[in-house]
């Protein structure tokens, strides 16, 4: 075998294995896929998904479709196949995994930070959808997450109300804070927690942990409302971008008739109390999991205009959202006409 022939040879072989490590080797990059789409309006299992008690609900005909996305998780392998099959298909995505996950995120502290911001923007879609109808909500603090095997873990629960905590009435997050902090070391602290209709003291001895004296729980802003309303979003789900859906879907079981008038309806937002609509992850992916859907009609938050260059719609209109009020005004004229004029992202006016 001659020296050109053996070196022809060497070069295969290492191309072949620079092959097989960029195809079996993970590399640092999250996909975006579009994922299922969740009608708020439906009934699951024979119960309504939004729930009222306290005042009378209305369950009419149409869908309002949250939406959501497949990404990959924080510890999953992503390889090269998978990545080129993402990069060449127009309904996904490919990020670098730095933009999305810190550094030291794992797949189970993603997975408690999805849930409470889940419990948080239920809250707050809930308020939006009462202060458009002119309700008296009142802000509270409340447990949104609980770290597994922490001291609060087993005793205290989310979405108890935090009355107060080692005698200090809470009126905010740095409240609690506080009142941990300040508590003397190694002695039980008395968190006083509104339970549903019950108060009740539970007594939880912090831990030091990296340095922190910590109880293993994550607060938040919540609220008092003046009648009983909760949504069942499935476990698996989490976020807080289906606010806008969320608030849409409380208004329409508030109120007379059928907000979508029997039409089918998605879209994406966060949304604050006051029903500004905010930015989210993942739009094309979510238009296109609507569009695959169903769906006649799709709300884009205003700040996710810049990101819907090229997108497929087929038949599916988009509408720019900028606050709850607003996208009310929109269903009603596309309800009426849906070939009417409406707010879109090349709009500049709010």
């Amino acid at each position: 075998m001659s020296q050109r022939t053996r070196a022809g040879l060497l070069a295969l072989c290492l191309l072949a294995v620079l092959w097989g490590t960029a195809v079996f080797v993970p590399l640092p990059y999250v996909t975006y896929r579009p994922g299922p789409t969740v009608d708020i309006l439906a009934e699951v299992d024979g119960e309504e998904t939004v729930q009222v008690t306290g005042h009378k609900a209305y369950y009419d005909d149409g869908e309002l479709r949250m939406t959501t996305v497949y990404v990959s998780t924080p510890e999953e392998r992503v390889g090269l196949a998978e990545l080129l099959q993402a990069y060449f298909d127009p309904d996904d995505a490919v990020w670098p995994r730095s933009a999305v996950y810190a550094p030291e995120e794992t797949d189970e502290s993603n997975d408690r930070e999805s849930a409470g911001a889940m419990v948080s923007s239920q809250d707050t879609a809930v308020a939006a959808a009462l202060t458009e109808l002119g309700e008296k909500i009142t802000p509270i603090v409340d447990i949104v997450d609980i770290t597994p095997g922490m001291p609060a873990d087993g005793k205290l629960e989310v979405r108890d109300v935090l009355v107060s905590v080692g005698g200090t009435a809470i009126t905010s997050t740095q409240d609690v804070v506080d009142a941990i902090d300040g508590s003397p070391r190694g002695e039980p602290v008395a968190f006083v927690v509104r339970r549903g209709k019950k108060e009740l003291t539970v007594q939880v001895t912090p831990r030091t942990v990296d340095g922190d004296y910590r109880v293993g729980f994550s607060p938040g802003v919540g609220f008092d409302f003046p009648y009983r309303v909760s949504v069942s979003i499935p476990d698996s789900i989490g976020g807080p971008s289906a606010g806008l859906m969320i608030s849409l879907s409380v208004f329409d079981t508030l109120t007379p008739g059928s907000l979508t008038d029997g039409a089918d309806i998605a879209g994406t937002g966060t949304i604050t109390p006051s029903g500004k609509v905010g930015p989210i992850g993942g739009i094309q992916q979510k238009i296109a999991a609507a569009r695959d859907a169903g769906a006649e009609l799709f709300f884009v938050p205003a700040d996710n205009c810049d990101g819907i260059g090229g997108v497929d719609t087929g038949d599916m209109r988009l509408a720019r959202a900028t606050t709850m009020h607003r996208a009310v005004e929109t269903l009603a004229d596309w309800v009426a006409d849906h070939d009417a004029p409406l707010p879109s992202c090349k709009d500049t006016a709010s």
